[in-house]
């Protein structure tokens, strides 16, 4: 796994992004009191789970691996 040029950026992102389409979808409501790594973790099970992303086999899922997989995602968007 390589790390992207700007990949802390893109994870911002990614949050935020995925933030908004949780939201937007009805399914989650996020709250301040959050981390970072349960955001992570819940909008990278959503994506999955709409078929937007591809899974990381289960047995290689790691945070640092979700960020990458929503980094990438994130790099995708307009």
């Amino acid at each position: 796994m390589k790390k992207l040029k700007n990949e802390n950026e893109l994870v911002k992102k990614a949050i935020v992004e995925g933030m908004k389409y949780g939201e937007n979808r009805g399914v989650v409501e996020f709250e301040p009191t959050d981390s970072a790594n349960e955001k992570i973790q819940y909008i990278y099970r959503l994506l999955v789970h709409d078929k937007i992303i591809q899974p990381i086999p289960e047995d290689q899922v790691s945070q640092k691996s979700m960020k990458h997989k929503l980094a990438i995602w994130a790099s995708k968007l307009k």
